[in-house]
């Protein structure tokens, strides 16, 4: 009796041990991804008034996003400003939220081309999701004085070149908003609005609130 209870013993782990060799043959093999990959995006250049294909080298996690070459950072900010302020450094092609504690968070943006540039202080007066864009006359003359012919709208999305978010900068034209092409980040490309990656523009449009001061120098 002990000499068979023992063989089925052994013939019940020897079928557990197949059973669990077989259910580890049927799993899926995960590979690490690759470090990189590249994405065709179509985009609406302002610049030159038309619609581009452009290959550009990204890594999978932001297969799904629009991130700036310029990481956010909380670094030092000694000014005597409330918290909250938005700080614009045009030279340096940097925005900072002032945090209050005598940090702020640093963003990389991209600003006016030269003779776009501007100063001064507003308060944002209107926050958008998708924005759509409706290029001003003066910059449809402008543009169409060079030749090139500018949509009279183009519809809030990815292709558009106010990006995922935009902050409205008083009774301007002004805004601070997203943008459709990244890798303008940290240049002077713009007629005047400040832009972030749409990953940057989101965090920072979740954070202030209609009224918020910003100082542009």
């Amino acid at each position: 009796m002990s000499s068979n209870m023992g063989l089925n013993h052994r013939k019940s782990r020897l079928k557990s041990g197949v059973l669990l060799l077989l259910v580890a043959l049927s799993l899926p093999v995960w590979s690490t991804p690759a470090t990189s990959a590249s994405q065709t995006v179509r985009q609406f250049d302002p610049a030159t008034g038309k619609w581009v294909k452009r290959s550009v080298a990204i890594k999978p996690r932001a297969l799904r996003s629009n991130a700036s070459p310029i990481v956010p950072a909380i670094v030092p900010f000694s000014e005597n400003l409330s918290a909250g302020t938005i700080v614009v450094d045009t030279d340096a092609r940097r925005l900072y939220r002032v945090l209050g504690n005598g940090t702020a968070i640093r963003y990389g943006i991209g600003v006016g081309r030269e003779g776009f540039t501007w100063r001064g202080a507003e308060r944002i007066s209107r926050k958008a999701e998708w924005p759509g864009w409706t290029p001003p006359p003066e910059m449809i003359d402008r543009e169409a004085a060079n030749g090139r012919t500018l949509p009279s709208y183009v519809e809030g999305g990815p292709d558009n070149p106010l990006g995922a978010r935009a902050l409205y900068l008083g009774s301007t034209l002004f805004r601070i908003h997203g943008t459709n092409q990244p890798w303008s980040i940290g240049q002077a490309v713009s007629s005047g609005c400040i832009r972030m990656a749409n990953d940057d523009i989101v965090e920072l449009f979740n954070q202030v609130q209609i009224g918020t001061k910003v100082i542009v120098r």
